[in-house]
């Protein structure tokens, strides 16, 4: 049983072929990083007419577009108000309408490159866990209508009938998002940009970043990349000479549990509405339906050492505890990756050195926000979109301190409290 890409590797639609780096390659647009960001603005580049290069140090979709839960969610974790007070009303407003929008760019994308990824746009439910859940998704719903947008909020007995569920105080409907396959999207990210024109090179790690005049080289094990522009998407699985990108977050574990898929009484009796639901919880509960009946999920945990056997019996009790009328699940697949939080929370770009960009920090939601800042810098590199359009401040690069303790102690923690959780019952 995979531990890293799991389900996902299984059913992926097959991915296209692509060459290791060897000898020296030239373009105007150098990427590193074959995941929604990289591959989003490989492909807007290349549609423009850019002569891009994107280079992956393991396989297309290696990092967190092969290894999350697959919802496709509008805005972030925290609240629009949260963005708001960091950013200023200036930025926030403008990240905020950015979010919004963002599964219907990816959703545009699945339709108008053909890309078979699973892809159902039939919203999303955040379920109040409580009392405190409940506050909490009113208080979202609050935020969401006064900047104009419609999310439906339901009360605990049409929340108990769409989900099939007892658990949940109510829940906050949000029609703009939706499910997908994610590793076969990132594949078809990367069809679609090879198809325009774009060059992608994988198993090819940027071992080290040199300016010489007014381009960039990246040095691989075979070969080299010369390009005027750099723009760097490796996320919180940054290798290499991009370690300052991954510096600059602090990992949180999580991961995911498949069943085999489900008679048709069973499907016919959780998830009626067919909707993916995430919880409130503190330790949060993310459950899914894929295209074949298996019931997904997800939750913060790394599946190794004495973590996996307790993340999984706590992703047994959970999913027993939510649809107590099927009978109990045995998982034919469980697999697990990394978020990266940034200290903010908020995504954003990052000047590494002139005409060098980064981008990242989706904190957990990566495929809307991923593909829309992959466009964004995208545009921004070709002068389509100046720095002052754009949704966020383009930084400097940060480090986080006591980064690898505070990981071992969030991957113990969640741990201690799965298992906490189980011994009171």
């Amino acid at each position: 049983m995979s531990r890293t890409h799991g389900l996902w590797m299984k059913t992926a639609t097959v991915g296209q072929p692509f060459p290791r780096l060897s000898g020296a390659v030239e373009a105007d647009v150098a990427i590193i990083g074959g995941g929604y960001g990289g591959l989003s603005a490989a492909l807007r580049l290349a549609e423009a007419g850019v002569d891009v290069a994107l280079i992956e140090a393991e396989h297309i979709g290696f990092g967190g577009a092969g290894r999350n839960t697959g919802l496709v969610n509008a805005g972030l974790w925290v609240m629009p108000d949260v963005i708001v007070r960091h950013l200023g009303p200036f930025y926030g407003e403008r990240l905020i309408d950015t979010l919004g929008q963002a599964p219907s760019l990816v959703f545009d994308l699945i339709a108008r490159h053909g890309i078979d990824c699973e892809a159902e746009r039939g919203g999303t439910l955040h379920c109040a866990v409580g009392a405190a859940g409940l506050a909490e998704i009113e208080e979202r719903g609050r935020q969401w209508a006064a900047r104009g947008v419609k999310v439906n909020r339901l009360a605990s007995a049409e929340t108990a009938a769409r989900t099939g569920s007892p658990r949940f105080a109510g829940a906050l409907e949000d029609r703009r998002a939706g499910t997908i396959q994610p590793l076969s999207y990132a594949r078809g990210l990367a069809s679609a940009a090879a198809r325009a024109g774009a060059r992608i090179f994988t198993a090819s790690t940027a071992r080290r970043l040199e300016r010489s005049g007014r381009r960039w080289r990246v040095f691989t094990h075979q070969g080299r990349l010369c390009a005027s522009w750099l723009l760097v998407a490796g996320e919180s699985y940054s290798l290499g000479a991009l370690a300052p990108q991954r510096l600059a977050q602090i990992q949180l574990p999580f991961f995911n549990a498949a069943t085999p898929s489900l008679a048709p009484e069973q499907r016919a009796a959780v998830l009626v509405s067919g909707q993916a639901l995430i919880d409130t919880a503190r330790l949060i509960s993310a459950i899914r339906f894929d295209r074949a009946g298996r019931l997904i999920i997800g939750s913060v945990g790394a599946l190794r050492g004495a973590g996996r056997p307790i993340h999984q019996a706590w992703a047994r009790r959970m999913l027993a505890r939510c649809f107590p009328q099927i009978e109990p699940l045995r998982f034919e697949a469980a697999w697990h990756g990394a978020i990266g939080l940034t200290g903010d929370h908020l995504p954003g770009m990052t000047w590494l050195g002139e005409n060098a960009l980064a981008i990242g920090g989706y904190n957990g939601r990566g495929i809307a926000p991923g593909t829309a800042f992959g466009r964004l810098a995208a545009d921004f590199i070709v002068g389509a979109v100046g720095e002052a359009a754009l949704p966020v401040p383009i930084g400097q690069p940060e480090r986080r301190h006591l980064r690898r303790w505070r990981e071992a102690w969030l991957e113990a923690g969640v741990a201690v409290a799965h298992l906490a959780e189980h011994r009171l019952g």
